[in-house]
């Protein structure tokens, strides 16, 4: 029997398959979890974004010419890269907690521990929300 099949974090080949949208084994959820929903999973996505754009931008700086020039040849495409990867977030970790069968929901569930107490205090005071779920879950 093989170690992988009980492994619970992935090797290097199975993380950089995972980094850009491969699926891990199952006994590796909670890794994943952790990593999709857990304390700095924005940063990890983004850095994770960051290195194929700086990847595809280096061979720019060997071109010869002045610092101007590789900073204008570069940075005009690294500025989308960072803001997309940090605007779609949230869709490509919700979407790679529905690959490996978690709850696409747990995305937010930082944010929504941290606002626990201010809902309970305005359900206190106004009475449970009402209307779809959706208006309210966060």
């Amino acid at each position: 029997m093989s170690n992988n099949a009980a492994a619970t974090k992935p090797n290097l080949w199975q993380y950089v398959r995972y980094c850009y949208g491969g699926r891990l084994p199952a006994s590796m959820r909670d890794w994943v979890r952790h990593d999709l929903a857990g304390k700095g999973a924005t940063r990890r996505m983004m850095v994770r974004m960051f290195i194929p754009a700086v990847l595809i931008l280096l061979p720019f700086w060997f071109i010869p010419t002045s610092l101007y020039v590789h900073i204008g040849m570069t940075v005009p495409i690294l500025i989308p890269f960072v803001y997309f990867s940090h605007a779609l977030n949230k869709v490509w970790r919700r979407h790679m907690l529905r690959v490996h069968g978690l709850d696409p929901s747990l995305v937010d569930e930082i944010s929504r521990q941290k606002r626990a107490r201010t809902h309970q205090a305005y359900a206190e005071k106004y009475g449970p929300r009402t209307g779809p779920p959706s208006s309210h879950d966060v």
